[in-house]
C-alpha cells in the first residue's frame, strides 16, 4: 500500500533525488497488468496525444457500444496516462469515472485526483478541491497527498504546517510523509533539515526505507560528499537493514551518486554489479529498465563500446524490445555524438513496425538540428508524419532551434507556436530558443505577439517567473539579450 500510494502521489519526480527515489520504490501500479477490456479501451485513448483534444467522446462511445468500464480498469488507465504525463486526459478519466459512471471514490482516488488537479490547474485549485472533499476522506492519505502537492510547489511554509498537522494527528507512522519532507529540503539545498528528519525518524523508531536512504545519498552527492556516499554504500551492502535490499535499482542510485562526485571508477564498478542483478529479475519490465539504465549511464561515462555491448546483450536476452528501449539507445548515442549509429538504430526501429512514437525519432531530429543538418531533420519529421506519427512539443522545439541556427526565424517562430499549442504542463522549452524568438518578434515590431507568446507559456507553467521577467524586459529593452550573449 505504501509503495502504491507513493506512486499515486508522485508519478513524475524531477530532481536528481526524486528520480533516484522513484526507482527505489518502483511502481506498484505498473505491476498490475490491464485486463483485456481495459487494455482495449486504453488502446483507443492512447493515440490521442494532443492534450487539447478531449478523450471524453471516446469514453462515452465505449459505453454506447455496450461495453463496461469498472473502477479497477479506469484506475489503471488513469495511472498509465499519468505515467506518460498525460495529466489532462487522466483528470478527464478520473472525473468521468465519478460523474458519468457514478463510481464512488476511495481515498486513493481522491489523492490521485488532487495530484492531477495540481499538474493541470495548479495549487490554488488543489486547495479549493481539498476544502470541498467530504470529511471522511480527510485522514492521513489525503493530508499526505496535500503535503506532496505543497512539496512539488516548493511551498515550504505550507508543507511544514501540513507535516506538523500530520504529526499532531498521530499519522506520522510511516516513512512516506518524512520522505516527502526530506525530498523537499533536499531540492531546496537545506541539508541540515534532511539530517534532522532522519534523526526524528530514528527517535520515533521508524525504519529508513529505500526512499529515505536514496534521498540521503542524493544529498551527499549534491554536496560533493564522497565519504558520505561510501557510508551509505557500506550500510546497503552490510545487509544490516532488512528494509533495504540490493537490487539493480539501488545500485543505480549509487552509480548516480558517484558520478556526481566524479568517482568514475567507483561508478563503473557499481554498473558492473548492477548488470549482474538484471538476470535475477523475474519482471520483464524491470529487466528492460535495467538495460536501458545501463545504456544511459555508460553513455554518460563516454563508454561507447560498452553501450553497444549492452545493446547487443539487451537484444539477445529480450527478444522483443519496445519503444522505450529504442529511445534509450538513441538518447545514449546522441550523448556520444554518434549520429551514424543513431541512423542505423532508427532504421532498425522502423523495420520493427512498432507503434510510431515520435520520442524515438526526436533524438535524431534533435541531433540533426544541433549539427545544422536541417534538411535531414525535416525529412525525418515528414517521414514520421506520413507514417501516422504525431510530433510532440519537444519535436517542434527541436525544429525551432534548427530553424534559428539556419537563420529562418519565421519558421522557428511557427514551430515554437506549434510546440506551445500542444505543450503539457511544466514543459520546459529551450531558454535560448524562447529568447531568440521573442527578440525576433520585438525587432519586427510584433510586441503584442511577443507578449501573447509569453502569456501562453506562463499559462502552462513552461518557465520560471525569473525567465518570464527577462523575456518581458527584453520586449522593453532588446539590449538585454545582447548583454546576456556577450557575458555567456
Amino acid at each position: 500500500m505504501k509503495a502504491f500510494l507513493s506512486t499515486l502521489l508522485n508519478p513524475n519526480w524531477k530532481s536528481a533525488g526524486q528520480n533516484a527515489l522513484k526507482r527505489f520504490y518502483g511502481s506498484a501500479a505498473s505491476s498490475m497488468q490491464p485486463r483485456y477490456g481495459s487494455g482495449r479501451l486504453y488502446r483507443r485513448i492512447s493515440p490521442v496525444g494532443d492534450p487539447n483534444v478531449s478523450v471524453l467522446p471516446i469514453l462515452d462511445q465505449w459505453i454506447e457500444e455496450g461495453k463496461t468500464a469498472d473502477r479497477v480498469e479506469l484506475q489503471r488507465i488513469i495511472k498509465e496516462l499519468t505515467r506518460f504525463r498525460r495529466y489532462k486526459h487522466a483528470l478527464e478519466v478520473s472525473k468521468w469515472m465519478t460523474d458519468k459512471r457514478y463510481i464512488p471514490m476511495t481515498s486513493l482516488d481522491v489523492a490521485a485526483r488532487m495530484n492531477l488537479i495540481f499538474k493541470v490547474h495548479g495549487m490554488e485549485q488543489v486547495e479549493e478541491y481539498f476544502g470541498n472533499v467530504h470529511q471522511r476522506f480527510k485522514h492521513h492519505v489525503l493530508l499526505t497527498a496535500l503535503l506532496n502537492c505543497y512539496a512539488q510547489e516548493k511551498s515550504l511554509e505550507k508543507a511544514e504546517a501540513t507535516m506538523e498537522k500530520i504529526r499532531d494527528m498521530g499519522w506520522a507512522k510511516t516513512p512516506l510523509p518524512y520522505n516527502i519532507m526530506m525530498n523537499l529540503y533536499y531540492s531546496m539545498g537545506r541539508w541540515e533539515k534532511v539530517d534532522g528528519i532522519m534523526k526524528e525518524m530514528d527517535e520515533k523508531g521508524l525504519y529508513h526505507d529505500r526512499y529515505t536512504v536514496g534521498i540521503r545519498l542524493s544529498a551527499y552527492a549534491a554536496a560533493g560528499d564522497s565519504a558520505g556516499i561510501d557510508k551509505i554504500v557500506e550500510v546497503m551492502e552490510s545487509n544490516s537493514n532488512p528494509k533495504i535490499t540490493l537490487t539493480w535499482n539501488t545500485y543505480g542510485v549509487i552509480v548516480e551518486g558517484y558520478l556526481k562526485v566524479g568517482q568514475l571508477d567507483k561508478a563503473l564498478a557499481m554498473l558492473k554489479k548492477l548488470e549482474g542483478q538484471i538476470p535475477f529479475s523475474n519482471n520483464t519490465k524491470h529487466k528492460n529498465s535495467g538495460y536501458t539504465y545501463l545504456l544511459t549511464n555508460y553513455a554518460d561515462l563516454g563508454k561507447k563500446e560498452e553501450v553497444y555491448r549492452i545493446w547487443d546483450l539487451f537484444k539477445q536476452k529480450e527478444k522483443k524490445i519496445n519503444n522505450t528501449g529504442y529511445m534509450s539507445m538513441m538518447g545514449s548515442l546522441s550523448k556520444l555524438d554518434d549520429i551514424e549509429g543513431m541512423e542505423r538504430i532508427f532504421e532498425e526501429w522502423e523495420s520493427r513496425v512498432l507503434s510510431y512514437d515520435f520520442r524515438v525519432p526526436d533524438h535524431l531530429i534533435e541531433a540533426y538540428c544541433r549539427k545544422g543538418l536541417l534538411g535531414k531533420a525535416e525529412a525525418v519529421l515528414e517521414r514520421g508524419i506520413a507514417k501516422g506519427g504525431v510530433p510532440s512539443a519537444a519535436t517542434w522545439c527541436y525544429m525551432a532551434g534548427g530553424y534559428l541556427l539556419d537563420g529562418q526565424e519565421p519558421k522557428a517562430l511557427e514551430a515554437l507556436n506549434k510546440a506551445v499549442s500542444i505543450c503539457p504542463p511544466d514543459f520546459n522549452p529551450s531558454k535560448d530558443t524562447l529568447i531568440k524568438c521573442v527578440e525576433y518578434l520585438e525587432k519586427h515590431g510584433n510586441v503584442e505577439n511577443a507578449e501573447e507568446l509569453i502569456q501562453s507559456l506562463e499559462d502552462i507553467r513552461a518557465f520560471s517567473p525569473i525567465l518570464r521577467e527577462k523575456l518581458s524586459c527584453l520586449i522593453k529593452d532588446p539590449s538585454i539579450a545582447e548583454a546576456e550573449q556577450g557575458g555567456a
